[in-house]
């Protein structure tokens, strides 16, 4: 990997059960994202926009809003957003938003984005949404459908490499889909973010880690754990530390370094894990993930070492 600039330092709500509600109701003052008002917004300003350009946008706005959401949950420890709860379920779906403070004006000005956006959509006849990515947005990613990934695997730095490898089935609007190879059939699915939405039994997936615009200074924070052992978690916090142009396995891609520090429990006790997770901003693909703790599920280091392209 070569050098980059350093710093210092887009379903509808499934029902839900009556558990999910008690667990609302113990939260205290809570209110539906759905009951906050939205902030009006004139759906004029999008007249000149493009249908293309409107579900861009739409999907922009989705997913700003369900970071909020995710961000009061998480503080709050109330584990709603968790379950089940995506980018592309919104506003009947988006739960435990205070009603006031910062986060409920920020929900309420993207609600209002929101809905005009829908009415422009539907003022210029726009079709729905294709779930796959446009052409012309595929070819500006430095991946395409088939695309092998190659990475190499290493329980520690000294120790015997193994090969780990993705193969891209699509690219769709809000996330891509892979195939880990060794594990014929189950999905590899991950956000345009990095996020890792759902892996194989067995392999280490981070859902919330990767929020927000990827610059200098930018924090992130959330759980990384392994697929089928709820006990195998790590609490992380990360910073953005370096971003910029850089050829990766003779791709180029727009990288974004992020320390992680953080620990994993251990039984009563809590054992260090820290590292850093290198991204593409472009695309969220995974160009390294470095882990380093006590605990082996959480020493690893992943490098990407070649893209082999599909066959033409």
């Amino acid at each position: 990997m070569t050098s980059a600039t350093s710093s210092p330092a887009p379903p509808w709500l499934r029902p839900i059960s009556a558990a999910l509600l008690a667990v609302a109701l113990l939260a205290g003052c809570i209110t539906r994202s759905v009951d906050v008002p939205s902030e009006q917004a004139d759906a004029a300003e999008f007249a000149d926009w493009s249908c293309d350009r409107i579900d861009d946008e739409l999907d922009a706005v989705q997913q700003r809003a369900a970071d909020v959401a995710y961000a009061v949950d998480e503080r709050a420890g109330n584990n709603i957003m968790a379950l089940g709860v995506g980018v592309t379920v919104f506003w009947p779906a988006l739960l435990a938003m205070r009603p006031a403070g910062l986060e409920a004006a920020d929900l309420a000005r993207l609600k209002g984005r929101y809905e005009a956006l829908r009415t422009a959509s539907a003022v210029k006849g726009c079709p729905p949404a294709a779930a796959e990515l446009r052409p012309d947005v595929a070819a500006t990613l430095p991946v395409a459908v088939g695309d092998r990934l190659v990475y190499e695997d290493r329980a520690a730095p000294r120790l015997p490499a193994s090969t780990w490898v993705l193969r891209v089935k699509s690219l769709r609007r809000t996330e891509i889909e892979m195939e880990l190879e060794s594990a014929p059939g189950s999905p590899w699915r991950q956000d345009r973010f990095g996020n890792v939405l759902e892996a194989p039994a067995g392999t280490l997936q981070w859902q919330r880690l990767i929020r927000g615009e990827l610059v200098l200074g930018h924090v992130v924070a959330g759980e990384i754990g392994v697929v089928g052992d709820p006990l195998a978690r790590a609490r992380l916090r990360g910073q953005v530390v370096a971003v910029g142009p850089q050829t990766v396995a003779d791709r180029r891609f727009d990288v974004a370094v992020i320390e992680l520090f953080g620990d994993a429990q251990a039984a009563e006790a809590f054992t260090r894990v820290d590292g850093a997770i290198v991204v593409d901003r472009a695309s969220g693909v995974l160009l390294r993930l470095d882990l380093r703790s006590a605990q082996p599920p959480f020493s690893l280091q992943r490098r990407l070492v070649r893209v082999e392209a599909a066959p033409g």
